[in-house]
C-alpha cells in the first residue's frame, strides 16, 4: 500500500505557523475542532506539532498568567519531539506503529517541507476495507 493513497494533502489539512500567538493558536484549534495541530514555519517547513496539553500547561506555567500569553508565540511552546513528522517514502509497517501512537502523522518531503497528514482513522478505514 503506497502512503500517497492515504494523504490528506496540506491544501486540505488544517495547520498553523509558528510565528502565530499562542491566543491565535488556541482561536484556530477551537475554530477546527482539534486537540492537536501541525505547525510550520513561514516557508512551510514542518516544525512540530502544538497541543491542547501545550497549551495548558504553558498557561499554567507562565509568569503573569494567562495574560503574559498574549505575547507568546507558537514557536515558544512547541514540542519539537512530539509527533515528529514522517517522510513520504515510510513504509506501511512504520506508519502503523506511529499510528498507535499518534492520531495523525505529519508528512514531509525529502527536504522537511510539509505535504500533508495521515491521519489514524483513515488508516483504518483502508485496512478495513482492503479485507
Amino acid at each position: 500500500m503506497n502512503i500517497i493513497s492515504l494523504l490528506i494533502p496540506k491544501d486540505n489539512a488544517a495547520y498553523i505557523y509558528d510565528n502565530c500567538t499562542v491566543r491565535q493558536g488556541i482561536e484556530d484549534m477551537k475554530n477546527h475542532g482539534y486537540t492537536a495541530i501541525p505547525v510550520l514555519s513561514k516557508d512551510g517547513l514542518y516544525v512540530g506539532t502544538v497541543s491542547e496539553g501545550d497549551f495548558l500547561w504553558n498557561m499554567l506555567d507562565a509568569e503573569g498568567g494567562i495574560e503574559a500569553m498574549e505575547d507568546m508565540l507558537i514557536a515558544d511552546i512547541i514540542r519539537p519531539e512530539f509527533n515528529p513528522a514522517a517522510n513520504i517514502y515510510i513504509t506501511m509497517d512504520e506508519l502503523l506503529k506511529r499510528a498507535v501512537q499518534q492520531s495523525f502523522i505529519p508528512v514531509t518531503d525529502d527536504r522537511g517541507y510539509f505535504i500533508g497528514i495521515v491521519t489514524r482513522q483513515k488508516i483504518i478505514l483502508t485496512l478495513m476495507n482492503a479485507k
